[in-house]
């Protein structure tokens, strides 16, 4: 699933080619790429022509696109494999093309929503009066957003008495960070996916969260992260940061500072990738 990189990564392009345009026309191809939209696919369609695009904007994994002359977004989720394309009027239909948005005017431009798997989607939404859809209101700020507050997130570790990793995916504390890039910025920490954070200090917690930081700004130089062709930006191009990963997917391969073989282990349903001398398991209680 695309991370905070990987979103912010096609919010840029958006605002580059798609905010300020007017809406001519919705074609909803696939009635569950907008089930979130409660009044069907023909109201999402009737209610977004004619409007302009205002700024695409980010929270998270989230991104949306605000609609300037009222109070809503169009809220998009790329889920697993979505994809918001912008394309020429002409270019060949995608085999899983979901959604199209024509606008009213001579660019020969047009914004697709492609997904393969159909897990992600479009819908409606009023905004909040921050400009933030209702419906992901709960969702904490990222860890670039100039308004994250560090020692809140400080205090809400020692307070949640859970483990880092479980804490660095718990969106109500800090969003857009996934399991790729938790891995990550463990691994530059040194420190073990199961060690609890009652014990952090606020030092530590600056330090696993100057890591974060670098390692999606790294991820966003790089165009975001791409395994396979299910993650691209609105051009259709593959980032290229999984060409510099530390620890995800390395399984086997030697520690880049320990050579130690990076271990892999089942975590909640994911894997958690570490090296065992760099980053030590905590000793459990006795």
């Amino acid at each position: 699933m695309p991370e905070l990189p990987e979103v912010e990564v096609v919010r840029r392009g958006l605002e580059r080619w798609v905010a300020h345009r007017t809406v001519a026309d919705v074609e909803v191809l696939h009635p569950r790429a907008v089930r979130r939209h409660v009044a069907g696919p023909d109201d999402f369609a009737h209610r977004l022509k004619g409007h302009h695009i205002g700024t695409p904007s980010r929270r998270g994994k989230y991104l949306w696109l605000p609609l300037e002359e009222t109070n809503e977004s169009v809220l998009a989720h790329l889920g697993m494999s979505g994809q918001l394309l912008v394309q020429p009027h002409d270019a060949p239909d995608e085999k899983h093309l979901r959604v199209r948005v024509r606008f009213a005017d001579a660019l020969g431009t047009e914004l697709r929503f492609v997904d393969q798997r159909t897990f992600g989607g479009l819908s409606l939404h009023d905004n909040t009066p921050d400009g933030l859809p209702g419906v992901i209101a709960h969702i904490a700020r990222d860890p670039l957003d100039p308004l994250f507050d560090d020692e809140a997130f400080h205090l809400a570790l020692r307070r949640r008495r859970t483990t880092v990793k479980r804490a660095l995916l718990d969106q109500s504390l800090i969003s857009g960070v996934g399991n790729i890039y938790a891995d990550e910025a463990l691994w530059r920490s040194r420190v073990h996916y199961e060690r609890p954070t009652a014990a952090f200090t606020r030092p530590r917690t600056a330090e696993l969260l100057g890591h974060v930081r670098d390692v999606m700004n790294a991820a966003l130089s790089a165009g975001g992260t791409s395994f396979d062709s299910l993650y691209v930006n609105v051009n259709g191009e593959s980032g290229y940061f999984n060409r510099a990963l530390d620890a995800y997917g390395r399984e086997g391969l030697p520690c880049r500072r320990c050579a130690t073989p990076v271990r892999r282990r089942p975590w909640m349903n994911r894997s958690s990738y570490f090296c065992p001398t760099c980053q030590r398991a905590p000793r459990l209680p006795s």
